[in-house]
């Protein structure tokens, strides 16, 4: 075991940096697979890709070297790089997934109870309930309206924001919560977001209040940060659809109204994402970890998208996969169980040799894949849980899992022993760090990716990704020099 930081040079520490500081801003702008396909598309974009419905629209023919992408639901994304080679030889390809752990809101979710109002609320993915609770939290999302508009929310990232939290119990009246197991202190339905306590009538300036008030006892009030001269009008429409008693659900639904031109009714076709708020920050007074949201497994696609962008010229086709859903099974039509790539492959190998099923069966049989989901990095305070010698250590560089699954390796990719070794050779020649692992203990843990889907092909396939600390937490921890050298592998499996 070789902690790689001290093998680098002052150029390669610089690029290191470099690469970290994007990392962290694309992190940022990031925080849901909505967001993560927006930013990338525009990356992409500036990097002269081109949509591939404007593409087929045209009726041009693709040739090496070109861009192109596409788009499944706003919550999908396929990169390729035309190599020199036909399609039908096979691809590289990268395949992360850009969906984590978090609390959706549900589509009848706005209610009041004794003077607090609240986001109805289900997890979504694999966490653990009790880490959610009593700290700031923030809203993202989109709002789709009836009249075809959509309009995105956001709320809970800048300074002067505000953010919101899911109560817990306080210590002094704990006792028969502490005996409860961890998988029950905070059961799913206490899992609501607290989003407000001002009644709709309360103005706080205006002697002239009492007079203003309506038939249902609301004032019309005409200060204050958080109302407008016309939130009157909107605070009677929004308490149609409540108790006359619901004044402070009223004055949320009367903000929203306000600030998304949203009504009540619009919860059902919204989607919305409870996340934690706050930017990705350096970790350790070395400066040498990242502390974010998210990075299970953005961490894999950002550094993936990374390496796409930057190879420009390979013998091979090269794709770059960011998919939906892996959390909770890779199902849906943006997950990977989904058609969208198959089909999408199946355009390009139009565009480029002509349509053919067979040669679209061959390009997806002859290709090579890193499915890049995160590994569990080495706790030494929670060593009982890992074999150690099987184990994945910070600053080691890239991480490959063999297989995956469970126990038996059940639900598990298991690579070709001649596909690993051709990775070592390139990580190899690119100078490369990386290292071998497993998740966990044989007969305690282990873990699912999307590698046993795109193995149905009958392509090689292998997982690999960064080893990251608090996986699925609200906030998990990477090295610097892993996120380092995964752009780097990225790159030289892209060339291979």
């Amino acid at each position: 075991m070789k902690n790689i930081w001290t093998t680098y040079s002052t150029d390669q520490l610089s690029e290191l940096e470099r690469i970290n500081e994007r990392y962290k801003a694309c992190l940022d702008a990031g925080k849901t697979e909505r967001e993560c396909v927006a930013l990338a598309v525009d990356m992409a974009r500036q990097a002269g890709y081109r949509d591939i419905e404007e593409i087929m629209q045209s009726g041009q023919p693709l040739h090496p070297g070109d861009k192109i992408y596409a788009v499944c639901m706003k919550k999908m994304l396929a990169l390729f790089r035309i190599g020199e080679e036909p399609l039908s030889a096979g691809m590289n390809i990268l395949g992360a997934h850009i969906d984590s752990p978090r609390i959706d809101v549900k589509q009848n979710p706005l209610y009041e109870n004794e003077g607090l109002a609240y986001l109805d609320t289900h997890y979504y993915g694999g966490i653990k309930k009790y880490q959610w609770v009593a700290q700031p939290l923030a809203l993202h999302g989109v709002v789709a309206k009836k009249d075809g508009t959509v309009v995105k929310v956001n709320i809970g990232e800048e300074e002067s924001d505000p953010v919101f939290v899911i109560t817990d119990l306080l210590v002094h009246l704990a006792q028969e919560q502490m005996e409860k197991k961890a998988s029950k202190v905070i059961d799913g339905e206490k899992l609501d977001l607290l989003i407000g306590n001002r009644p709709v009538s309360e103005v706080f300036d205006k002697p002239e209040a009492d007079a203003a008030k309506s038939e249902t006892g609301a004032a019309k009030p005409e200060t204050g940060a958080a109302q407008t001269s016309d939130v009157s009008n909107q605070n009677t429409e929004a308490q149609s659809d409540s108790k006359p008693s619901d004044t402070i659900k009223a004055n949320v639904l009367a903000l929203l109204k306000e600030k998304y031109g949203m009504e009540e009714d619009d919860f059902a076709s919204a989607e919305l994402e409870i996340v934690p708020a706050g930017k990705a920050r350096d970790c350790g007074l070395d400066r040498s970890m990242i502390l974010s949201y998210g990075q299970d497994d953005r961490v894999c696609a950002f550094t993936s998208l990374f390496a796409m962008l930057d190879v420009e010229n390979a013998k091979r086709t090269g794709c770059c996969l960011l998919v939906d859903k892996e959390e909770i099974g890779s199902v849906g039509a943006t997950g990977m169980h989904s058609r969208f790539f198959e089909n999408t492959v199946a355009e390009l190998v139009a565009l480029t040799e002509g349509e053919s099923e067979l040669k679209v069966r061959r390009a997806l049989a002859n290709s090579k894949m890193l499915s890049s989901d995160v590994s569990a990095a080495y706790d030494p305070m929670y060593a009982e849980a890992f074999e150690k010698r099987s184990s994945a250590f910070f600053a080691n560089g890239i991480t490959f899992n063999k297989f995956t699954g469970s126990r038996g390796k059940s639900g598990s990719n298991d690579a070709n022993a001649e596909y690993i070794a051709e990775l070592r050779k390139a990580m190899d020649d690119a100078d490369v760090a990386y290292q071998f692992a497993e998740l966990g203990r044989v007969d305690l843990g282990g873990g699912g990716t999307i590698a046993y889907i795109m193995a149905n092909y009958g392509m090689e396939v292998i997982d690999s990704g960064v080893a990251v600390l608090n996986m699925h937490a609200p906030y998990e921890v990477s090295s610097k020099a892993d996120v380092y050298e995964a752009v780097k592998g990225y790159r030289a499996f892209l060339k291979m």
